[in-house]
């Protein structure tokens, strides 16, 4: 009885349309982490780094990414950026049709996931700053939701570095997922790919924090804005909002096309990787007999 009661249930719940499933994975999957990649920087600077520093962040991000990939792996691939959902439709490995809704669901689900962290620490939010939230100053808290520049930071230098870190995130998922190189075992895809963000992190941080996400930047940017940081979200570090929004995009697109110019190419087809097998077999051979 209770198995044919889950079974009606699913027949009148489960979605029929994929592109409604793969919004919701991809709304879910960024929502995951937001959640835990903001969360592990408000735990941070809330306590006053009583309970947190700069390596406990790059764990929760990384933790993070790979969460998300398990949960919309494997129903949307668990893009969680659109960076990447624009390298897979560059790649033809995503219709362009699909790419607003992903796009959208990314960004949802990372406001929301702000919404939940906000939520989480409001009384921690309040405690620290006195119920004022600045963006800028000694208790400036929007830094916890989206990236700021250093002080020795160009919009240029700034630009750049997105690209850089967002090229690199994108190259490196292709290799992992390219069944033709050596790849990651089934089901050990979202730990590799979570130690690329951890790898980035901790090499490529020092400028803005490597946001290499448009939606998980400005997705969470819009929320303090709306929240109570007002308009300066989009003000401060000379009107950066828009460079690791723009920046990403451009870096997912270079890192999809050096991946592809570089090795994807120049992979053997079956027949002809089986026949460079049976060369080297054969030289081999012929090497050990003489």
């Amino acid at each position: 009885m209770e198995m044919e009661n889950k079974m009606n249930l699913k027949e009148r719940c489960a979605l029929r349309h994929s592109i409604t499933k793969e919004f919701l994975a991809e709304f879910l999957g960024t929502f995951v982490l937001i959640l835990f990649g903001c969360g592990s920087v408000a735990q941070t600077v809330l306590s006053r780094g009583a309970l947190g520093e700069p390596l406990t962040i790059h764990i929760g991000f990384t933790l993070g990414v790979m969460m998300a990939v398990y949960i919309a792996g494997g129903v949307s691939g668990a893009h969680v950026n659109p960076a990447v959902s624009l390298a897979m439709v560059i790649l033809g490995r995503l219709k362009v049709a699909k790419f607003p809704v992903y796009v959208l669901a990314q960004f949802i689900g990372a406001f929301a996931g702000a919404a939940a962290v906000f939520g989480l620490y409001y009384d921690a939010f309040m405690d620290y700053t006195g119920g004022v939230l600045s963006v800028t100053g000694a208790n400036a808290t929007a830094n916890i939701f989206a990236s700021y520049p250093a002080k020795h930071l160009s919009i240029l230098n700034g630009f750049i570095d997105q690209v850089i870190a967002t090229g690199s995130l994108v190259m490196c998922i292709l290799a992992i997922l390219d069944g033709k190189n050596i790849g990651a075992p089934r089901g050990m895809e979202p730990l590799v790919i979570g130690l690329i963000i951890m790898a980035i992190g901790v090499s490529m941080g020092l400028n803005c924090g490597y946001p290499i996400n448009p939606a998980r930047d400005l997705g969470p940017r819009l929320f303090t804005a709306v929240a109570g940081w007002g308009k300066e979200v989009f003000s401060a570090g000379g009107y950066w909002w828009w460079i690791p929004v723009a920046g990403p995009m451009v870096g997912g697109v270079v890192g999809a096309v050096v991946y592809l110019l570089f090795i994807e190419l120049h992979h053997a087809e079956p027949e002809k990787h089986q026949e460079e097998e049976n060369n080297v077999k054969d030289k081999y051979e012929m090497i050990t007999m003489s």
